[in-house]
C-alpha cells in the first residue's frame, strides 16, 4: 500500500504523486487497443498534462488531443506525435496558433469550417464535430448531447451545408463509460451521419472511454473498432484522459488542525476547491488510504480543506485511529482533472509534483511558490 512507504513522509506537502509504475500499467492496456485494432490512441490533455510523464507516454501512444491552442503547443512540443485540436468556436488568433502545431483540426460548425477554411494549411487533417443527441454522460454538467448543447453539429444542422475540404468527423458522448455507451454512440452515428460517413478517411470516437478500469469488457470495444472501421473504411482515433492515469496518482496532505461543531473536522493543508475541483463539481468522494466510510470505523471525521469557501469539503470518513494535528493523509485517485484544474483561490499554493517508480525512486519534479500565484494576477 502506497501510504506504507517512506517516501509518503520525504515529500512536501501537500504533494500530487504520480506512480510511474501504475501510468505504464494503463498505456500497456491502451497500447494493446491500438495494436489489435490499428487505431490510434491519444492522450487527452485536458484531463492529464503532466508533461514530466511524456517520456514514458510516448512509448506507448500516438500523440495528444487538444482543446486550444496552449494545449496544442504544449502536445506538440512536449509530446510530439500526432495532435489533434479542437474548440467549440476559435478565433482568427486562436486558430492561427494552432494550427501551427495540430495535424488535425475538428470544427464545431459549418460556419466556424468555412470561416476558416481558407487559412487553414493543406498540411492540417480537418473534421467536423457532430453531435449525435445521444446522452452517456452520467451528470449533465458533463453531457455534450444534451438539449441546448453547443458542442458540435446536430444532423439536422447538415442539411444544405457545404463540407468541401472536410475529410473526418469527431463526437464526444461519454464519460467515464464502458464499451457499451460507445456501441450504443456508434449506432446513432451511423444513423443519422450516414452521407457524412461516406466522404470520412478518419472519425475521431472522442474521450470518455473507461478502457483501464479493471472490468472495462477491452475484447468487446476491440470488436467495436474494427468492425466499424471496416465497415466504413476510416481511420479511428481514440481519446482517453483519464483512462491514462486512472488510479496512477495521489494526494498527500497533512492535518492542520481539528475543530468540533456537531462533530470533528479536520482541516487540511489542502482544498477541495483549489486542489481537487472534481470533488464540488463531479461531485464525488475521493478514497483515502487507511479510511473507510463514516461509521465503520471507530472515529469519525469530516474532512475540510483551507480555504474560506465554508463549502470547501472533502468528504466524511472513518479511522481506526484518532487523527492527529501533523498527521499526513494520501488522497487515491488524484492525477487526472486534478492538476490541469487546480487554482490559488485564497492564495493556497499549489501542492508539488512528483513521480515514484520502483526502478527511479521517487524524484520531486516541481515545488510552486509565490511567484507563481502572482505571475497569474497582474
Amino acid at each position: 500500500m502506497l501510504s506504507s512507504l517512506p517516501y509518503i513522509s520525504s515529500v512536501p506537502s501537500p504533494c500530487y504523486m504520480i506512480d510511474l509504475d501504475l501510468i505504464e500499467q494503463n498505456l500497456r492496456v491502451l497500447a494493446s487497443v491500438r495494436e489489435r485494432t490499428g487505431a490510434k490512441v491519444l492522450l487527452a490533455l485536458k484531463g492529464f498534462a503532466a508533461f514530466c510523464t511524456a517520456p514514458l507516454i510516448n512509448q506507448y501512444l500516438d500523440g495528444t488531443c487538444a482543446s486550444g491552442a496552449f494545449e496544442a503547443r504544449l502536445g506538440a512540443e512536449e509530446f510530439g506525435g500526432a495532435v489533434h485540436a479542437y474548440s467549440p468556436a476559435f478565433s482568427d488568433e486562436s486558430l492561427t496558433d494552432t494550427a501551427r502545431y495540430a495535424t488535425e483540426i475538428s470544427f464545431n460548425s459549418p460556419a466556424q469550417w468555412q470561416r476558416f477554411r481558407p487559412s487553414v494549411p493543406s498540411s492540417i487533417r480537418c473534421g467536423l464535430r457532430i453531435n449525435p443527441e445521444q446522452s452517456e454522460a452520467p451528470r449533465a454538467i458533463y453531457d455534450p448531447c444534451a438539449p441546448g448543447s453547443r458542442l458540435g453539429t446536430r444532423a439536422s444542422e447538415l442539411q444544405g451545408a457545404d463540407l468541401d475540404g472536410i475529410s473526418g468527423c469527431a463526437f464526444h458522448t461519454l464519460c467515464e463509460a464502458d464499451s457499451h455507451a460507445l456501441e450504443r454512440t456508434l449506432k446513432a452515428v451511423e444513423e443519422k451521419f450516414p452521407q457524412l460517413l461516406e466522404q470520412c478517411d478518419w472519425v475521431n470516437f472522442g474521450g470518455g472511454h473507461h478502457i483501464t478500469r479493471a472490468d472495462y469488457d477491452v475484447d468487446h470495444l476491440c470488436q467495436l473498432i474494427t468492425t466499424f472501421r471496416d465497415r466504413h473504411g476510416v481511420e479511428v482515433i481514440l481519446e482517453p484522459g483519464e483512462a491514462v492515469a486512472l488510479d496512477a496518482g495521489f494526494l498527500i496532505a497533512t492535518v492542520l488542525d481539528i475543530v468540533h461543531n456537531d462533530g470533528d473536522t479536520a482541516i487540511l493543508d489542502t482544498s477541495a476547491s483549489a486542489h481537487m475541483p472534481d470533488v464540488l463539481e463531479m461531485p464525488y468522494r475521493p478514497d483515502i488510504s487507511g479510511a473507510g466510510d463514516p461509521g465503520t470505523r471507530q472515529f469519525s471525521y469530516r474532512l475540510g480543506g483551507q480555504t474560506c469557501l465554508a463549502g470547501d469539503i472533502i468528504g466524511e470518513y472513518s479511522f481506526d485511529t484518532r487523527l492527529e494535528i501533523g498527521q499526513r493523509l494520501v488522497f487515491h485517485d488524484m492525477a487526472h482533472y486534478s492538476m490541469v484544474k487546480n487554482n490559488t483561490f485564497n492564495g493556497v499554493p499549489l501542492p508539488a509534483i512528483a513521480t515514484h517508480s520502483a526502478s527511479a525512486g521517487t524524484t520531486i519534479v516541481k515545488e510552486f511558490t509565490y511567484r507563481d500565484y502572482r505571475d497569474r494576477l497582474s
